[in-house]
């Protein structure tokens, strides 16, 4: 897209965009924040955006169409060297939107963080994963900032919008801002501003992208708030204003933590269901025909992703901070983590009914991508999944037409390549293992030529019963 056509598209979709009901009288602003202001209503801003992954390129989509210009930061050159060439590196954004960027003239990819003083607005979108003992690990976000403070000057805008505990951007990420030596000549408030909206990515769902996703935006004071919802509000359909960036952070965990904690429930009864031989998916199903009252959450394999198993231990440890503990939140945790070994329990039981041991069977996994039609492997399950099977003797393959080699991983390192998926591979497995439904995987040749499948994602109730000559077990 050109940027004539990016701008055409941003003035005939700006008539949609809202903002929240819960707006606020606007504050009182200093020269600096007027003049930033006025650029960010004319369009005129440049935004940077640090962190060129899975939550900084669908955004720079959205300002980009916004009509502004940007320049994307990162770190690993490699991604600079393929954006500038077009080349695709995340598989669901589609080849169309690399080659399109490496084309547009108001985008310019940089390893160089001198560049960010350009900018007028910093968007750090970069990974909060947790430590060896389940800790929050904020030393991308604190890196991020440290950086910032060497090129920080008059009239810009940071926001944070990395998934992290409540306080950390005015209790972690002002004080570096302030003390760095140039912060020490700012006054935040009055010269620079600071503010939170957390990403709200959803890899791979058809039509939510990031301008259509709502956004949640608040800022240290009612400035960096007026400044933030300035930005976002002509970049996505709709954003709402909190009376705080503690709102906002909390928010963004209520969010994932609702989910977590629903997914604990049915993981929890699909083994209670099972030992019943009840389907807990029809169960579900069922459920799902009251109108009200009740939503449905589905079972699997573990948690997987860059937000769900990992944002409830970011409050779990900050509630400990003040005195507080989240004992429902680590429940739900423990028996989520606690998934993948009864994968293993139920490929196990399932190969002693046919007279096997798990112990020298060849066991094929379906999917190792951490969610369907994605090329995202970030804690996935399927990796633990893999490593015990390998722990108690199985030999272990896998197939996923996303992820043609195993990638590596914050805590595993497997070295295997994806199997073609044919007659003959499944016809030589004594198990295959449902662990991710990609839509592009052929299920009626996986029911037809299979000797056993463990299905963890009800994946197979998409063939007719008629066409699956293999064994089924849910699990």
């Amino acid at each position: 897209m050109s940027p004539a056509t990016a701008t055409r598209n941003s003035k005939k979709r700006s008539s949609t965009r809202t903002t929240s009901r819960a707006s606020a009288p606007a504050a009182r602003m200093s020269p600096a924040a007027s003049a930033l202001m006025k650029k960010l209503v004319n369009r005129t801003a440049t935004i940077g955006v640090v962190g060129l992954g899975y939550v900084g390129l669908p955004l720079i989509r959205a300002i980009r169409d916004g009509g502004f210009p940007v320049i994307g930061y990162d770190i690993d050159q490699r991604k600079i060297d393929d954006l500038e060439a077009g080349r695709a590196y995340i598989q669901h954004l589609g080849p169309r939107f690399f080659k399109d960027l490496s084309k547009d003239r108001k985008f310019r990819p940089t390893a160089n963080p001198r560049l960010l003083e350009e900018a007028d607005a910093i968007l750090l979108c970069v990974p909060t994963p947790l430590g060896k003992h389940r800790e929050p690990d904020l030393s991308f976000v604190l890196n991020s900032t440290r950086m910032v403070s060497e090129v920080l000057r008059e009239g810009q805008l940071i926001v944070l919008e990395s998934t992290t505990y409540p306080g950390t951007t005015r209790d972690e990420m002002l004080p570096i801002l302030e003390h760095s030596p140039r912060g020490r000549q700012l006054e935040h408030g009055n010269d620079y501003f600071l503010a939170f909206s957390p990403e709200r990515e959803d890899p791979g769902s058809i039509g939510r992208t990031a301008a259509v996703i709502p956004k949640l935006v608040g800022g240290l004071d009612p400035v960096a708030t007026d400044l933030a919802m300035a930005l976002y509000s002509r970049v996505v359909k709709t954003a709402h204003r909190v009376t705080s960036a503690e709102v906002a952070e909390s928010a963004k965990l209520l969010e994932n933590i609702f989910r977590a904690v629903n997914i604990a429930l049915v993981n929890e009864m699909k083994t209670v269901l099972a030992e019943m031989n009840i389907d807990v998916w029809e169960v579900i199903a069922a459920a799902s025909t009251k109108p009200f009252g009740f939503m449905p959450f589905y079972p699997g394999p573990g948690l997987g992703g860059h937000c769900i198993p990992l944002d409830p231990f970011y409050l779990s440890w900050k509630a400990r901070e003040v005195g507080r503990t989240t004992r429902f939140i680590e429940l739900a945790g423990e028996v989520n983590s606690a998934m993948p070994h009864y994968v293993i329990e139920r490929v196990q039981h399932a190969l002693n009914d046919d007279g096997k041991s798990l112990s020298g069977s060849k066991v094929l996994v379906m999917g190792i991508a951490y969610k369907k039609n994605i090329d995202d492997s970030r804690e996935s399950p399927a990796a633990e999944i893999i490593e015990l099977l390998r722990d108690r003797g199985a030999v272990v393959s896998y197939h996923d037409p996303h992820l043609p080699h195993f990638p590596s991983m914050r805590k595993h390192r497997i070295d295997l390549k994806s199997k073609p998926l044919n007659a003959g591979t499944l016809r030589s497995q004594d198990c295959v293992l449902i662990v991710t439904d990609h839509d592009a995987v052929d299920y009626d040749l996986v029911g037809s030529a299979s000797k056993l499948v463990v299905d963890t994602r009800n994946a197979m109730e998409r063939v007719p019963p008629k066409r699956v000559k293999a064994r089924l077990v849910k699990a």
